[in-house]
């Protein structure tokens, strides 16, 4: 894929210091860690590396990343070695994709408990799908999954949802067999929703009845038990999405499926389209009206804002594995489970990105370690034009 023209550092370089002196007073240190971050991405100010063509010997200085999990730029790297080490835990069956998501009344009261609240969406889904997966009414089987955090929209707007991606099938309760599920149809989405509203409304009110649960401006009046109350009885009526996908083939596609929704930020530069006048252009889907593609223009404030709401708290893990698949007890469940599937062998892994040489198409790799002073006296790329990492996402 072809460098982006235009990236977010360019519009957080013109624009970031006048939105924060404007909006500081409703964000945080976070905010400005990640802005900061993107800004000095794959520039002089991280220092850098020197690398050499191993075919030809053409050497070329590269700039070092930020490695910040929000940055456009620095995800590449980090999903390439995670999808190598989840190619070894293919099954050699269909995979299904479900989707949980939040409904949007509840958009105001997460973004202001996100920790919590992104973990009992976690919780309260993962929970939903082992407990109907064991019904002998349903597929009467221990299950395992990944799940991905997702917690925007293609508008940028706040879109809480997590995607799963589960094998057709699973362990008999006592571990002796494999049961597959249906080729066409995985669990109950109407099931899965109920389970799933019970479940989330139920664990939502003991975080109130714990005084756990932050509210603030305009939602300082649910703060009283007959408010908060009213709030869980008005969720309780509505019908809560949950989607599955019709289940897609071999561990290849899996690979591919899974590289569309891990390490993904709110954004990526290749959406971008235009920033003049003080104002974004960027591509996006309406899903309300068929997935047709769209051109929306924000000022860069309103940009800047949407793109803030999805910076997660320090340390919460937005990948996560559950079931059959949890850290705990994942390798003994794949080594039955392949047993059981006569199989012992799992798909080849993606080759790493490599820095390729710009003579000869030869590997570039890296030959000495660069400080920020050190690539400041050296001979480098202009700055407008920073030559790629190796993790470069595109």
């Amino acid at each position: 894929m072809s460098r982006p023209t235009l990236e977010v550092a360019d519009i957080v370089r013109r624009t970031g210091n006048r939105f924060w002196e404007r909006q500081q007073s409703h964000l945080a240190w976070p905010h400005r860690k990640v802005l900061d971050a993107i800004v000095r991405c794959r520039t002089a100010a991280l220092g850098g590396h020197l690398d050499q063509c191993v075919r030809c010997g053409h050497q070329a200085i590269s700039f070092n990343s930020c490695r910040n999990r929000h940055c456009p730029k620095c995800q590449g790297n980090a999903r390439a070695k995670w999808l190598a080490a989840r190619s070894a835990e293919l099954l050699p069956v269909p995979y299904f994709h479900v989707v949980f998501t939040l409904p949007h009344e509840l958009s105001a009261l997460v973004l202001q408990n996100k920790r919590l609240l992104y973990d009992l969406l976690y919780r309260a889904s993962a929970a939903t799908m082992l407990e109907l997966a064991r019904d002998p009414k349903h597929l009467g089987a221990d299950i395992g999954f990944l799940g991905v955090l997702h917690t925007w929209g293609q508008n940028l707007e706040h879109h809480p949802h997590v995607h799963y991606i589960v094998p057709a099938g699973g362990l008999a309760p006592d571990g002796s067999r494999w049961i597959d599920s249906s080729r066409r149809f995985f669990l109950p989405v109407k099931a899965l929703s109920r389970r799933f509203r019970r479940r989330f409304r139920m664990g939502l009110g003991e975080l109130f009845e714990q005084n756990r649960l932050q509210f603030h401006g305009s939602l300082e009046q649910l703060a009283s038990p007959g408010a908060f109350s009213h709030l869980l009885s008005e969720l309780g009526q509505k019908d809560w999405v949950v989607y599955a996908k019709p289940p897609f083939g071999g561990a290849e596609h899996v690979l591919n499926y899974l590289a569309r929704y891990t390490h993904r930020v709110a954004i990526s530069n290749h959406r971008l389209v235009a920033f003049e006048n003080d104002r974004v252009s960027f591509r996006w889907r309406d899903y309300a009206h068929g997935g047709k593609q769209k051109v929306m223009t924000l000022s860069s404030d309103e940009f800047l804002r949407r793109f803030l709401i999805h910076i997660l708290p320090g340390g919460l893990v937005r990948i996560r594995h559950f079931g059959l698949f949890a850290n705990r007890r994942r390798t003994p469940s794949l080594l039955r489970c392949r047993a059981l599937l006569g199989t012992a062998a799992c798909v080849d892994p993606p080759e790493p990105p490599s820095l390729r040489c710009p003579a000869c198409s030869g590997i570039m790799v890296v030959v000495e370690r660069l400080t920020r002073g050190q690539v400041y006296f050296r001979a480098s790329p202009t700055p407008s034009q920073p030559r790629r990492s190796a993790d470069d996402s595109s």
